[in-house]
């Protein structure tokens, strides 16, 4: 019978026969305990237990006996490990552990069973390891002791246990796993030379912003001249650090060691640059927001305070906030979710950048990504738009503390507010759109256009506050 096709009825007759087979004792055979292995694997290797981590199963077992083998044997294969609550072992991924129960006579003498597992998971996961155990009444929990693996060339998980108990003897196998990431390819030619145009363009950007102070005042400069470095340091760093140099593949490393895994998922301890990198990227970002939004709020004391400007205690609060408050969210971050022994939590394994997706990829709030650089970041973008607005407001209507002698034309209003649009980062507003969006062809161009807006910030920056004062 090929099952894929068969009905329900079918299968309920299939599955009764596997338990006639089984459950006579004057019928019970070497061949029928073969056949109704076979038959339950097949069962219960349908579609709807396809997401179970082992998936084929074979049994076979020695005795030493006095007398001829002519004595009840019974097998319960379960197909969860949820009646078998461990400590030792704390899963951590959606797989699943089936456990073969052997129920022996005391009589049969000495008993090594044999069983094996073959690995059958989606393709975000690849088999690291594997422990052999039985359970254990004494410990109430997992034990390895008395059991020995065989790195199988067939893919099988092999098994060979010699129970103290032969009543109620519980048997798994437990497997540590490797989550398959797909590493980044090197640095697409466009992100690279966007990158490079715009460390050009703040660099002559800043050195403009120096040479012109005299005439625009202290604090814009101070505030533009901080806004390049920081943009400038984080391009240098996305060019040379975010591609992991560092790759654990996922290669099955199956060690001769019969040792109880912590959990289902292989953890790597840090090693390399990348967690540097990472902090590095996360803090230069911020500081280059924090800045912006401070540009915002000089800008709205501009308003506010007319001819007289700014306070003076404005540039001290400034360097203050624009270079500490980034140390002090990178800070939190590291300290609550990194350890050498565990750097994912921190930070992503493709590439050097805070993590942002649970064990069954989807974002998670709960992640670095969101409360330690997407939440900050919100704020201050929901600030800058604030300023934004109000300068457009105020900017396209006659202002006798900034315009007393003339109207600003139509044209310089529309470029002044565009300018601080951009200088604000409100192109990350399409960062946002692309971690709600589902739907794949607008993923795909949003990350184009994400890719683009953000990589040029700097040329866009050079154009827009160096280039065209000096066309005008």
């Amino acid at each position: 019978m090929k099952l894929s096709g068969a009905t329900q009825a079918e299968v309920l007759k299939l599955a009764s026969s596997t338990q006639i087979l089984t459950s006579i004792p004057e019928r019970l055979t070497a061949h029928n305990i073969t056949n109704a292995v076979k038959i339950t694997n097949i069962l219960l290797s349908r579609d709807e237990t396809a997401q179970s981590t082992n998936k084929t199963i074979s049994v076979r077992f020695s005795y030493v006996s006095a007398s001829d083998f002519n004595e009840d044997v019974g097998f319960v294969l379960y197909n969860s490990d949820q009646f078998f609550q461990t400590k030792s072992f704390q899963p951590s991924l959606d797989t699943k552990r089936r456990v073969i129960s052997a129920n022996l006579q005391e009589n049969l003498g000495f008993v090594d069973i044999e069983f094996a597992f073959t690995p059958s998971v989606d393709f975000t996961l690849s088999l690291n390891d594997f422990a052999c155990v039985f359970w254990s009444y004494t410990e109430n929990d997992w034990s390895p002791e008395g059991c020995t693996k065989t790195n199988n060339t067939s893919g099988l998980a092999v098994c060979s246990c010699k129970p103290k108990e032969l009543e109620n003897a519980n048997f798994a196998i437990l497997m540590t796993f490797d989550i398959n990431y797909q590493y980044s390819e090197p640095l697409h030619w466009i992100s690279i030379t966007g990158c490079a145009l715009s460390i050009l363009g703040l660099f002559v950007t800043a050195v403009y912003q120096i040479i012109t102070r005299k005439s625009r005042g202290g604090n814009p400069t101070l505030l533009m001249v901080n806004i390049c470095m920081s943009m400038a340091v984080f391009y240098l760093l996305f060019i040379f650090g975010i591609n992991n140099p560092v790759q654990h593949l996922s290669v099955a490393k199956l060690s001769g060691q019969n040792i109880v895994p912590e959990s289902d998922h292989h953890k790597y301890p840090d090693e390399g640059p990348c967690t540097a990198f990472t902090a590095l990227l996360q803090y230069f970002l911020l500081a280059t927001f924090t800045w912006n939004t401070l540009y915002g709020i000089n800008v709205f004391l501009i308003f506010k305070n007319g001819v007289s400007g700014t306070p003076p205690w404005f540039p001290k609060v400034s360097l203050a906030t624009g270079w500490g408050l980034p140390a002090v969210i990178v800070g939190i971050s590291l300290g609550f979710t990194y350890s050498v022994k565990e750097p994912l939590g921190y930070r992503q394994e493709e590439f050097c950048w805070l993590a942002s997706l649970d064990h069954k990829q989807k974002f998670s709030m709960w992640k670095p990504m969101f409360w330690g650089f997407l939440l900050p970041l919100m704020l201050m973008l929901l600030s800058s738009m604030a300023v934004l607005v109000h300068f457009s407001h105020n900017i396209c209507r006659t202002n006798p503390n900034l315009n007393r002698s003339r109207k600003t034309p139509l044209k310089k209003k529309i470029l002044s507010s565009f300018s601080l649009a951009v200088i604000l980062g409100l192109s990350w507003v399409t960062g946002y759109i692309l971690i709600i969006s589902h739907e794949t062809n607008l993923k795909l161009i949003l990350s184009v256009v994400f890719c683009l807006l953000n990589t040029t910030q700097g040329v866009q920056i050079f154009i827009l506050f160096t280039l065209r004062p000096l066309l005008n």
